[in-house]
């Protein structure tokens, strides 16, 4: 059971997470090559013994490893975004299994876009069952958040599980090109989305394999001009879209779910395969208006050796009635999102492409390049070569196999068992290439 996305601007420590990884890789490589130095008699006869160091500069100081902050440069990029620069301390605690249980990663940066910022982020991992995060940020210019997220019966070893969401989000990053498959780069607008929303699923669990799912979603929805120079609005170039100014949304949705993966968060084996169906109202209260779904969402994972893992994702969307329906609620392509109803494709933003029903596929290998100790946990390392394809369109009857957009690309992971994965994303496609960060894997 998969929460919501975090907001775009939420994602930025999983870049910031990788710098810590391969910075202690680094330091962990001095340290472990000065205690081999150590443990050899015929070097260390032949060295003689180091002068005690000047209390006023202890040695620890230099080893990165002994120290309670790690400052990390943060450098972030996507298309909608552009380049974010800043620096976060971060805070990694470990329990007695040396596994990271909780991460407070704060920020402060500055956005061409929106100015000087801040970000507040914790992220707690109690037990492999358990989960929560909370979040907040501020921008000098149009953007700020706070996001709560609760996570109980991840192992689906007790009769319930459990997840939550409370976001407020307003954001000035997104982006509507018009609608269709074959929308063009050149009708690109900017608009200011601003949202508040709550989410509950509750899931039945008839045994570890099977649950059946219920999801409430109420959702209020703030169109507004975009503010980023040289892009129109959207009301510009699409004044009769629906979906501009406010709208609200409650979404009603039953999944049933098989799933065998041997690890909810870093799987190396099993499928995870989602059957749903939904049905939504919307506008201004009272409601007047609503939309239906239904799809599937398919992730597997095969060990094709100890260090690779075969990853494969696939997802369909149907919007069998749709009224008149939101812009921002059809089924979107693009990014590296892969949520219901918003599909991946990691050569291009979130929401390059808009329409009733989409379709995404891909296929990666995940594959361990190295692993090391730090004083916090085990890490490893991933180098990941992607191929993602998908579309939308607007008939169920229309071939959801043609006019495909292709994407190639690589990713990098950083992963400290059992909870932690951060990734960075690089693909290319049409458009040319695109970059993501994230925390946890894309699916």
């Amino acid at each position: 059971m998969s929460p919501p996305a975090l907001p775009a601007h939420g994602l930025r420590a999983s870049l910031s997470a990788l710098a810590v990884v391969l910075l202690l890789h680094g330091v962990q490589g001095r340290t472990a090559e000065a205690a081999d130095t150590e443990s050899d008699p015929a070097v260390s006869a032949t060295i003689p013994p180091a002068p005690a160091a000047p209390e006023e500069a202890p040695a620890r100081w230099y080893d990165v490893t002994s120290w309670p902050v790690i400052p990390v440069p943060v450098i972030d990029s996507d298309p909608n975004s552009g380049v974010t620069l800043g620096v976060l301390p971060t805070w990694l605690r470990s329990n007695d299994q040396q596994q990271i249980n909780r991460i407070i990663a704060p920020d402060l940066l500055y956005s061409p876009n929106f100015g000087l910022g801040a970000d507040f982020r914790i992220f707690s991992y109690p037990s492999s069952n358990e989960q929560w995060s909370v979040t907040a940020s501020m921008k000098q210019r149009v953007e700020r958040g706070a996001d709560f997220e609760y996570e109980l019966g991840r192992d689906r070893q007790t009769p319930w599980s459990l997840s939550t969401s409370l976001v407020y989000d307003r954001s000035g990053t997104d982006r509507f090109y018009g609608m269709g498959n074959r929308a063009l780069k050149a009708d690109q607008t900017n608009y200011t989305a601003s949202q508040a929303m709550a989410q509950a699923s509750a899931g039945y669990n008839f045994n570890h394999t099977w649950q059946l799912q219920y999801t409430l979603r109420a959702k209020h929805m703030d169109v507004l001009p975009g503010t980023i120079s040289g892009i129109p609005s959207i009301q510009e170039l699409f004044p009769r879209l629906n979906g501009l100014g406010n709208t609200n949304l409650v979404l009603n949705r039953l999944s049933l779910v098989y799933d065998t993966r041997d690890d909810p968060t870093v799987p190396t084996r099993g499928a995870r395969w989602v059957v749903y169906s939904g049905v939504a109202s919307t506008g201004s209260f009272p409601v007047n208006s609503s939309y239906s779904e239904a799809g599937l969402d398919g992730r597997n994972y095969v060990r094709l050796s100890p260090i690779d893992i075969l990853a494969t994702h696939f997802a369909i969307r149907y919007m069998p009635s749709t009224g008149d329906v939101p812009f921002w609620a059809l089924s979107t392509l693009g990014g590296a999102n892969s949520d219901i109803g918003e599909q991946l494709l990691r050569g291009y933003g979130a929401g390059r492409f808009y329409d009733r029903d989409s379709l995404s596929a891909s296929v990666e290998l995940r594959h361990q390049t190295f692993s090391f100790d730090v004083s916090a946990t085990h890490v490893d390392i991933e180098v990941t070569p992607f191929v993602d394809a998908g579309r939308v369109f607007s008939h169920g009857t229309a071939d959801p196999f043609s006019h495909l957009h292709p994407v190639a690309g690589v990713g990098f992971r950083g992963i400290a068992r059992p909870s932690v994965v951060g990734y960075v994303d690089i693909g290319y496609g049409s458009e040319g290439a695109a970059v993501f960060t994230g925390i946890d894997y894309p699916f």
